[in-house]
């Protein structure tokens, strides 16, 4: 069997006089049209990914001619949607957009199934997706990112060597404080954040760093004679923020503190086990400092109707 996008798969009902469906191929994944197809099904509009059986047959969209299909598959009297072991070729960056839908979906805390059912598509294929280097259609992309409440430029990775902040602004939006408590959910357990201090050399530096929230505290690790170790026995200020440039909204956390060097073995122990992540700049960084918050303050930009 062999399609082209916009062709016709159809598969016949199981019995005489059953109904039988039919979608729209929108989605090739080998140069040489042979299954499995992204198919949006005609009754449905959900777009899925299918590996034809014997009951499938293609209408070529040039002359409108079947073709019969006779693969390997055993006759299971239907399509089967399943998963390949081998990846699609003319993938760009393989896996790397299921990578990215996996842990936008994870941030969220949502499902497999039902990010799948919010995206109208198959688990199955959502499964594929996430595991297999894949290189999905931009109808199926496009749900997704709705879905996660993302946009697919995300999902590409585009715009990644850009700042954020790029979008327009709201047309009435709206300022407004976020209590302590606020503040406090929006840094979470971890993630990445941003550490102001003055160097050795007196001058202002801002440093991102990855984090912890540990017992109402902000910990992060470093190497002694870094920027970020000169944060040791001083006021510091540390910012965590998110902006969403599809929607021109997003919030910033403010805490302000005096930081120390955690000093004590089982203390060090217990961070160091219960850390999410190891520094993502790589190293030898087994200091930890620690900032308990005297002020934590934060804001959120949304339309005024929110």
């Amino acid at each position: 069997m062999r399609a082209h996008l916009g062709d016709q798969l159809v598969i016949e009902g199981p019995t005489t006089g059953a109904a039988r469906r039919d979608g729209e191929i929108v989605g090739l994944h080998h140069e040489d049209g042979t299954p499995p197809y992204d198919v949006r099904w005609s009754d449905t509009d959900e777009v899925t990914l299918v590996f034809p059986g014997p009951d499938a047959h293609i209408h070529h969209l040039e002359h409108g001619q079947p073709e019969a299909t006779r693969d390997s598959q055993q006759d299971t009297g239907e399509a089967a949607a399943v998963s390949l072991a081998a990846p699609p070729r003319g993938a760009t960056n393989p896996g790397d957009i299921g990578r990215r839908v996996a842990a936008e979906r994870r941030r969220h805390g949502i499902s497999r199934e039902e990010t799948a059912r919010r995206a109208r598509m198959s688990p199955d294929y959502l499964t594929y997706l996430e595991e297999r280097p894949a290189d999905p259609t931009l109808a199926a992309l496009i749900r997704l990112a709705d879905a996660l409440g993302t946009t697919v430029a995300a999902l590409h990775g585009g715009g990644i060597d850009l700042p954020p902040g790029q979008g327009h602004a709201l047309l009435d939006p709206q300022l407004r404080d976020l209590s302590p408590e606020e503040c406090r959910t929006l840094l979470s357990t971890h993630g990445v954040g941003r550490v102001a201090v003055s160097a050795s050399d007196g001058r202002p530096a801002i440093v991102p760093v990855n984090y912890e929230i540990i017992d109402d505290a902000i910990v992060f690790r470093t190497e002694p004679g870094s920027v970020t170790a000169a944060a040791a026995h001083k006021e510091v200020a540390f910012e965590v923020d998110h902006v969403d440039d599809a929607l021109s909204q997003g919030w910033s956390v403010l805490a302000v503190g005096p930081a120390s060097v955690v000093t004590d073995a089982d203390t060090v122990l217990r961070l160091t086990q219960h850390a999410h992540t190891t520094p993502w700049a790589g190293g030898k960084r087994e200091m930890w400092v620690a900032i308990r918050p005297t002020s934590l303050t934060g804001r959120r930009i949304t339309p005024a109707d929110q």
